[in-house]
């Protein structure tokens, strides 16, 4: 075995490391709670470990995870050493400031995120990661028995999504996807009115998603000895490293990563998962998906940065309803029925700074056209859908109560299918025939052999011991 092999995360692997762990033979030692918060720890709090310190966590997860006293975040991991060390500045900082010396919290530090995985005491995760390391470390958590908060897309392909989704079922995990409009009242209430006809029949979803830009070529640069490039590359082929490829070296910008194919599918996967898990939210088809999909777009002919750009994609579902996604289209979602029409957006919201939120186009984060459409009242005998006012508060709600979630993984899964079938029409020149339930195109080879990656060993969903 190499020094990257990964560990199988069976139950009979975990007893095996626990007790390798126990007798000294491994490290890090496994921490209990009690040596975390003292000999009274309080037995309601939640222990949970961050896997992934980059912008999204620093800016979005473990502040919004932290504001409640329910949560304890104990342990970080990141395949950069340095960006895991800030993170555990940054947590030991926030508990210092806000929750006082005595509640102060000895964050661990890990590269290895498996390695985390081991530890008893905690109970949930937090993945944060880039697209490409969201459904493997997943897995694996539910594997360990930790509850899990994972950040869009939920996979970088149709056939590691649906492995997770499976696994998360099958461990009863508490998944909550990191699709955070579901808990912002405005796309509830749209949806609400759109489920109880409140425009007449649906006929016709517009959703507004910008492209990303083109970017120049990039020099091979040695890879900093605070990363290790071989485990953040993951199952994606081998590659030359890259600064504008991978993350800032100093800061939390958006990373080049972002915008290159290898890691993720671009703007319909990245901001595509919420709209789209929204629209779902009304349109009633969160556990199906599109009959039929053809797509647009442009890519880049030269530089690092290969995701699309300018783009159209048109999906057809049962029922005649239609969907149009297209950065031509203002950003938000758009239902139109045969009674009028409902329009939903962020409004001046943004989870992190650098989101593609034009701020005066989508100031209104709820409009129709007809006021009497927004002030109607839903009764009691109308369908009522699930309230969150916050999205990390449900998931730990979630973990106590073992109630699902606002955001499951087979939704998540159910909505990053069809950003990621979108996606591969963008590469063929023809309607591509989708059928919902068995998660395949039909009579189409050369489309149904995208809808997995080959995945380079020791990395990869395919790579792991669900035994």
């Amino acid at each position: 075995m190499n020094k990257h092999q990964a560990p199988t995360l069976s139950r009979r692997s975990y007893l095996k490391r626990s007790a390798l762990a126990t007798s000294g033979l491994l490290v890090p030692t496994i921490v209990p709670a009690s040596v975390v918060f003292g000999k009274n720890a309080p037995s309601d709090k939640i222990n949970i470990g961050q896997i992934g310190c980059g912008r999204i966590a620093r800016s979005h997860d473990l502040p919004d995870t932290m504001k409640y006293d329910v949560a304890r975040i104990v342990a970080v991991a990141d395949c950069d050493k340095k960006r895991a060390e800030e993170c555990k500045e940054l947590v030991e900082n926030w508990y210092k400031t806000n929750r006082g010396s005595e509640k102060m919290v000895d964050v661990k530090v890990y590269q290895d995120y498996r390695e985390m995985l081991l530890d008893p005491a905690i109970d949930a995760v937090m993945i944060s990661t880039p697209d490409h390391w969201h459904a493997q470390p997943a897995i694996e958590s539910a594997l360990a028995g930790k509850d899990v908060y994972l950040q869009k897309p939920t996979s970088l392909t149709v056939a590691e999504g649906r492995a997770m989704a499976d696994c998360i079922r099958q461990k009863g995990t508490i998944l909550q996807v990191g699709t955070q409009q579901r808990s912002s009242a405005q796309f509830r209430i749209a949806a609400e009115l759109v489920r109880n006809g409140r425009i007449g029949r649906l006929h016709t979803v517009r959703i507004g998603l910008p492209g990303d830009p083109p970017g120049p070529p990039e020099p091979m640069m040695p890879v900093p000895k605070n990363l290790d490039y071989d485990m953040w590359l993951g199952s994606t082929p081998e590659t030359f490293y890259t600064k504008n490829g991978v993350h800032p070296h100093e800061g939390y910008s958006r990373p080049g990563w972002l915008r290159r194919e290898q890691f993720g599918a671009g703007m319909i996967t990245g901001w595509g998962q919420h709209h789209i898990d929204s629209a779902y939210w009304g349109m009633n088809t969160e556990y199906t998906g599109p009959v039929e999909v053809s797509a647009v777009a442009e890519f880049p002919r030269s530089g690092l940065w290969d995701v699309h750009g300018d783009f159209m994609v048109k999906l057809r579902y049962e029922d005649d309803i239609s969907m149009y996604i297209s950065g031509g289209y203002t950003n938000g979602i758009r239902y139109e029925g045969t009674d009028g029409w409902i329009f939903v957006s962020r409004g001046n919201y943004q989870a992190t700074a650098s989101d593609p939120v034009a701020q005066e186009a989508s100031a209104k984060a709820l409009d129709a056209s007809e006021r009497s459409i927004l002030t109607s009242e839903i009764q009691d005998s109308e369908t009522k859908l699930y309230v969150s006012e916050d999205q990390h508060g449900n998931w730990l709600d979630c973990i106590k109560s073992r109630e699902a979630p606002i955001s499951t993984a087979e939704v998540g899964h159910r909505v990053c299918t069809t950003c990621l079938i979108s996606h591969i029409a963008m590469k063929l020149p023809r309607k591509l025939q989708w059928d919902p339930a068995n998660e395949r195109f039909r009579e189409d080879d050369e489309a149904n052999a995208m809808l997995s990656r080959t995945q380079r060993a020791p990395w990869g969903y395919e790579n792991i011991d669900m035994g």
